[in-house]
């Protein structure tokens, strides 16, 4: 009897634990859409819609933010790594590799910028936000070396020119270097912004000719006139930022 006992409640334990094992797992899911607006020649409104599901049941959050672009796009992509943190699938998705710089006012300037630079699918961008600035035009160039040590933002070198071409505009026939970027507009209100895109940079791969890590960021004080040699005629380094991961 004593035996029967033990058997019906080992019978018993292990039915209840596959019951409990079977049970479907709590499913939470996340999904976020992100509509981006300009309000004037310095400020972006970003409306983040984010919807949360659970156990069928979803909920619709919406929340607003404005602000300088450099700004906005940091608090968006921290909401969106906050939300999506526990579906590793969905960031991966991305294939995105990202690094965000901040330069150093160089020169006896008062310039503060933010500087984004993403890679993804072959191609990297750059994002530039750039405050501090008199109104006009301003050069902006990739230089040879991850260094902002000195002042003046000499310690950087020259032109990142690893194909030894003349200096000129970007996708000029007649030879461009890999960091002839360009020129930018500040606003009256001493703000300027560029977005970059090519498939002749990478963001840490094994080609001399490509690679951007251990160059330098660097923004002028005046206009690249394109065609000066052996870089340009834009005056001093009023701002640097080496680029390392």
């Amino acid at each position: 009897m004593k035996t029967l006992s033990i058997l019906i409640l080992n019978l018993f334990l292990s039915v209840f634990l596959i019951s409990c094992n079977s049970k479907p797992r709590k499913e939470k899911n996340a999904e976020v859409s992100i509509e981006m607006k300009k309000i004037n020649d310095t400020l972006v409104r970003a409306t983040i819609t984010t919807i949360l599901e659970k156990n069928g049941n979803a909920t619709e959050e919406i929340q607003v933010i404005e602000g300088t672009p450099g700004v906005v796009k940091a608090k968006v992509e921290a909401h969106k790594s906050k939300v999506l943190h526990n579906k590793p699938h969905q960031i991966h998705q991305k294939t995105e590799n990202k690094l965000q710089l901040f330069l150093e006012a160089k020169s006896g300037s008062n310039t503060s910028e933010t500087v984004i630079l993403s890679e993804k699918d072959g191609q990297v961008t750059l994002e530039a936000s750039i405050n501090g600035l008199e109104e006009g035009i301003y050069a902006i160039h990739i230089h040879e070396k991850a260094d902002c040590s000195s002042d003046n933002g000499k310690s950087a070198g020259g032109h990142w020119n690893p194909t030894f071409e003349a200096h000129g505009a970007w996708g000029n026939t007649d030879g461009f270097h890999r960091g002839d970027i360009g020129n930018f507009i500040a606003d009256s209100n001493g703000f300027g912004m560029i977005t970059f895109n090519t498939d002749l940079w990478c963001l840490g791969c094994d080609n001399k000719e490509k690679n951007l890590i251990g160059k330098a960021i660097i923004v002028h004080q005046g206009e690249d006139d394109l065609t000066s040699q052996p870089s340009s005629a834009a005056g001093a380094r009023i701002s640097c930022s080496g680029i390392i991961k």
